[in-house]
């Protein structure tokens, strides 16, 4: 049963609801498939439902699962007590890093795992080997450090008020789009309405197949909405697509998919007027997720940078990009990406 159960995991994902907010994460089931097969055996039996997390270390780590905190009336110091004594450990390569969850045990009892977890803010490396890694959130980081934050109160250790786990559910992995789309699949339009009007870009596969098929990922999972143009230099660039241009700089649920992407340079792709192509460091293939649109010719970008698109409408509200007051490269007001979407074909 184990072992099957955890062949099947690598499609699935747990969810957590907390009081504080969401996180999923993905299983490895190569790594402790006992483990793995135990937490979703007990999420569907709603066995996490109403318990809490109890133990935070700020940015270090959270502890939950203990059923014991489901009852309001148990002691303070039972807490961490409860669901242990039942799996033998599984120690494996998988390191403490952040964002792996592992399976709490008794200190100083080998094979006393059971129901709680606990998830790693920062890496832990003096738990390697130590303790049953068996996943690692993919998605609400931001959540797990706003419960490691929680106040503490410091007789026990313990958060003053537990963090609750309202439920943990067992969900089909997320699926990257266009993760597997051919060239003409590629060979869509993008649709970004902004501050100043609305842009149709055509992508261009041939180009940089792997750059458009980013590009349309961020722009099916709404990652570009809300993001800012950040730079604006006159007759030259103007710059969007960074998370932190979010307000609050909030994080986003696809940002489990964003990744730095090989250069895929074309000398024989001008960067003229209307082109977007996408930014990146000194590095040539540490681009991710920011773009820009040329306002003006720049030779001195081709071959060096990926151009994979081009604006077919909407060529005046790059005119009015122009127009913006700018302090040295920065608009001096909000200039936003207020959605972006794909014309259906």
């Amino acid at each position: 049963m184990a072992a099957a159960l955890g062949q099947s995991a690598d499609g699935l994902e747990a969810v957590v609801t907390t009081s504080l907010g969401t996180f999923r994460f993905a299983f490895a089931p190569g790594k402790a498939p006992r483990h793995v097969a135990h937490f979703i055996t007990l999420a569907r039996q709603g066995f996490y439902d109403g318990s809490a997390f109890h133990r935070v270390v700020p940015y270090g780590i959270i502890q939950g699962g203990d059923p014991l905190l489901k009852d309001a009336r148990t002691p303070r110091k039972l807490w961490g007590s409860g669901g242990l004594n039942q799996l033998a450990g599984e120690f494996s390569d998988l390191k403490h890093e952040r964002g792996v969850v592992s399976t709490v045990g008794i200190p100083g009892k080998p094979d006393s795992d059971g129901a709680q977890f606990f998830v790693c803010v920062s890496p832990q490396p003096l738990l390697d080997g130590k303790f049953s890694a068996f996943g690692r959130v993919n998605e609400g980081m931001d959540v797990v450090e706003k419960i490691s934050l929680s106040p503490i109160t410091p007789a026990d250790g313990f958060a003053g008020e537990p963090v609750r786990i309202l439920k943990v559910t067992i969900e089909k992995k997320k699926v990257e789009p266009f993760v597997t789309a051919t060239l003409d699949e590629l060979r869509r339009t993008v649709a970004m309405k902004t501050t100043l009007g609305t842009i149709k870009i055509e992508m261009q596969p041939d180009w940089a197949p792997n750059h458009v098929r980013n590009f349309l990922k961020l722009t099916a999972s709404g990652w570009f909405n809300a993001t800012a143009f950040h730079r604006i230099v006159k007759g030259f660039v103007v710059q969007g697509g960074m998370g932190n241009t979010r307000p609050d700089a909030a994080a986003h649920p696809a940002d489990r998919w964003v990744r730095e992407l090989k250069g895929e340079f074309r000398d024989h792709v001008p960067h003229a007027r209307g082109i977007l192509s996408m930014a990146r460091n000194e590095d040539p293939d540490s681009a991710s997720t920011s773009f820009f649109l040329m306002l003006g010719p720049a030779p001195h970008l081709d071959g060096k940078y990926s151009a994979f698109g081009r604006i077919v409408e909407g060529m005046e509200v790059l005119d009015a990009f122009e127009k913006e007051e700018v302090d040295k490269e920065s608009p001096r007001r909000r200039l936003e990406i207020i959605e972006a979407v794909i014309d259906p074909q």
